[in-house]
């Protein structure tokens, strides 16, 4: 059996380092993209199975693409933000993320909900 696709969606790249080690230790393929624009090529290529957003991108919002990915597809969006105040979460679930995740935060908490929600995609 293939290995899920995640995207993860972040310009940092610590964090993008910290997410690739702990997803793919973990059995997971990982494409990242550092741009809403890189993103949006990248999620039609590799179709992931779920994808891992930041709000803060420096080509924009990443509540726009939230909301271009929610006209087109139904995959999973797990934000991840530096953002903790209830009106973004809020707004990030209105806008179709399925979970959001106030960085930092433990990497096995992450891929439990990982998890569950490519569990529930099947």
């Amino acid at each position: 059996m293939m290995p899920e696709t995640v995207l993860v969606v972040e310009d940092e790249s610590r964090m993008r380092r910290f997410l690739w080690e702990a997803l793919s230790d973990r059995g997971y393929r990982v494409a990242e993209a550092t741009t809403l624009a890189q993103a949006e090529k990248l999620a039609e290529q590799h179709r992931p199975s779920v994808i891992l957003l930041d709000l803060v991108l420096p080509d924009g919002d990443g509540m726009s693409l939230l909301r271009r990915i929610r006209e087109r597809r139904r995959t999973p969006v797990i934000v991840l933000s530096g953002r903790d105040g209830e009106q973004d979460k809020v707004a990030a679930l209105d806008a179709g993320a399925n979970d959001y995740l106030t960085k930092p935060f433990f990497p096995d908490e992450l891929v439990e909900r990982l998890d569950g929600l490519i569990s529930a995609k099947r």
